[in-house]
């Protein structure tokens, strides 16, 4: 029998786990009050919902996704030795968070263009509620990318790639919800 716990089985930074989680009962709180919000107006909210670009949504899914790959791909390659391949896949992944807040400001330059802000439906109070705070969390994986780039520790990717891995998740639990959801 071990005397190691789960916690001490845990890959990675236990702090790191804890904001993780954190972070996600933030998101899952914000996701259920946008669901339960959604349940008073249904026909609004459909309506709201039909100005969102699904397809720019779609491909940001795939900009995540790939970036989380990238990271996952670094610390492999730091372990192995392939320090200049695993600094690549951290600038490449933090690129592509980049192209993902670019695509997510020209969403946002659309709605403002229509004159959809917080106060036009609840509907986008919730979205831009959402997916700001999620684009912030985008914004500071970048940071962290870029700064685990240059002090390239096996124990700082994969700390970092914690992070953007978590980011990667909440993005997966947002579209759905926000953006396919009828």
């Amino acid at each position: 029998m071990s005397d190691a716990s789960l916690i001490d089985e845990l890959p990675g930074e236990l702090l790191m786990w804890v904001l993780i989680v954190s972070e996600l009962l933030v998101f899952g709180a914000g996701m259920i009050a946008f669901m339960g919000v959604r349940l008073t107006d249904p026909a609004g909210f459909a309506e709201a919902q039909s100005h969102l670009h699904r397809t720019g949504a779609a491909f940001n899914t795939a900009v995540l996704v790939t970036s989380g790959y990238l990271a996952a791909k670094a610390l492999h390659w730091r372990l192995v030795a392939r320090r200049a391949m695993a600094r690549m896949a951290l600038i490449g992944a933090a690129l592509l968070g980049v192209v993902f807040l670019i695509i997510k400001g020209m969403e946002y330059t659309d709605k403002a263009a229509q004159g959809i802000n917080y106060e036009t439906h609840p509907f986008f109070l919730f979205y831009y509620l959402l997916t700001g705070f999620h684009a912030a969390h985008v914004l500071a994986g970048v940071g962290i990318l870029l700064l685990v780039s240059w002090r390239d520790a096996a124990r700082n990717i994969e700390a970092g790639a914690q992070f953007w891995h978590m980011v990667d998740l909440v993005w997966i639990m947002l579209f759905p919800v926000i953006y396919l959801l009828g």
